[in-house]
């Protein structure tokens, strides 16, 4: 059986870490490259920045950033926010990032999905979806979660996955910062129907919200943040408590 894995996700606003609640009330959490080196040598499987303000400077910003990060980790890191040409995922990959993450993009125009794939491979690939339970069903949103669209998160999830996509990186919308444990029926869904790895994002905020997203949302590996940066959880403690409760991980 593959070790779950356990990636803290870091959002970069104008070079520095942040997070919200429900996407939005950002707070400061630091410096992107400190907090990565720290979590490369607390044990993190691999690392996940976003540039959520991705204007020209701010991608120039952050491509500087994404070269400093490289020099000081030596875990696996996705980078996303602002891909919208292979030309942008090329950048990103020669800055050193080992994969990229791409979602609001890849709605408007999933042949892109199928030209990153061709281009750099699948596992290049992680496929981002921010979807929402609403009451006709859950459904997928751009532009930060203001966006809804007339897409469904399961139907979307099989066209990433047909099209080339490595992995799915699923963030409830509900359930992001709320810290009361990831949506992990919708997850098991996703896991069960789809042979690609699902990330969970969105949820946690104790130690057995990352175990009930493994063993109850079978998901592969567990994105978190606020409880990360703000020292709410350590890593090495939260990996010797998934051990104890039988989750194979790597220590």
């Amino acid at each position: 059986m593959l070790a779950k894995r356990i990636i803290p996700c870091l959002d970069v606003k104008d070079g520095m870490t942040v997070k919200g609640t429900n996407f939005v009330n950002l707070r400061t959490a630091g410096d992107p490259v400190a907090l990565g080196k720290a979590y490369s040598e607390n044990g993190a499987d691999e690392l996940c920045f976003l540039d959520i303000t991705a204007s020209f400077e701010g991608r120039k910003t952050f491509t500087e950033m994404v070269s400093r990060v490289a020099q000081e980790i030596n875990i696996p890191f996705t980078v996303g926010g602002g891909i919208q040409e292979i030309h942008d995922v090329e950048r990103l990959l020669n800055a050193g990032a080992d994969k990229v993450s791409i979602n609001s993009a890849a709605i408007y125009n999933p042949s892109l999905i199928d030209e990153i794939a061709r281009h750099f491979g699948s596992q290049v690939i992680v496929c981002a979806i921010d979807a929402r339970q609403d009451p006709d069903g859950w459904h997928c949103y751009t532009k930060g979660g203001r966006q809804r669209q007339e897409l469904g998160l399961f139907d979307w999830a099989h066209e990433v996955q047909e099209r080339g996509a490595g992995e799915i990186l699923f963030t409830s919308m509900d359930h992001d910062g709320v810290k009361q444990g990831f949506a992990n029926e919708a997850l098991a869904q996703l896991a069960d129907n789809l042979s690609i790895p699902i990330i969970a994002s969105g949820g946690a905020g104790q130690m057995h919200h990352f175990r009930d997203a493994f063993t109850l949302g079978h998901a592969d590996a567990a994105l978190a943040a606020s409880v990360f940066h703000f020292g709410e959880i350590g890593i090495p403690q939260l990996k010797a408590y998934l051990q104890k409760e039988n989750i194979v991980i790597r220590l």
